[in-house]
């Protein structure tokens, strides 16, 4: 599976590394524990692009998007609330509310306007305070390119902690 990610990314240009020693991420070996704890699926991390730029992720969903038709899931792990500094100060729950809403509205448009959205993502109500930095929202990005067209949905939506948390299902 990981010559088939490989084989994507070549052909849709975009540049690759690989470090088979490396091991998981807790953003991948925490969910794919709970959703698999026996390890019976094959699981393949892909790192983010340097420079962390929106639209990158996006394009790198886009390279994806036949593995995703040819029945290999794409999942993109984070939170819709990533401010570790503010987790548990319960003025964090306003903000986390009104991104979050911000989040599901964008995340159910059409393809382009979720695009251009999630692109433009820092003009959200509170994006900054909620995503000081976006490695924990970036993922969402891959998983929305590689969704193409097929319409957004939330997969399940409620809090945490007090703060207001989402999950999101492209395809």
């Amino acid at each position: 599976m990981a010559a088939e990610v490989v084989a994507a990314l070549a052909a849709a240009g975009l540049p690759i590394a690989t470090d088979a020693a490396r091991g998981f991420d807790h953003g991948t070996f925490v969910p794919m524990m709970l959703v698999q704890p026996g390890g019976e699926l094959p699981v393949v991390q892909l790192s983010l692009i340097a420079g962390l730029d929106a639209e990158a992720h996006i394009a790198l969903g886009r390279a994806l998007a036949p593995l995703r038709d040819a029945g290999i899931w794409i999942v993109g792990s984070g939170m819709t609330f990533h401010n570790l500094r503010t987790f548990f100060d319960p003025r964090s729950a306003a903000p986390a509310t009104a991104f979050d809403a911000w989040l599901v509205e964008a995340m159910q448009t059409d393809a382009p306007a979720r695009a251009e959205a999630l692109t433009n993502w820092t003009s959200a109500p509170h994006a900054r305070f909620v995503h000081p930095r976006e490695e924990h929202l970036l993922p969402l990005h891959v998983v929305v390119g590689a969704g193409g067209d097929d319409p957004g949905r939330v997969a399940w939506r409620g809090t945490y902690l007090g703060l207001a948390l989402s999950a999101f299902h492209v395809g």
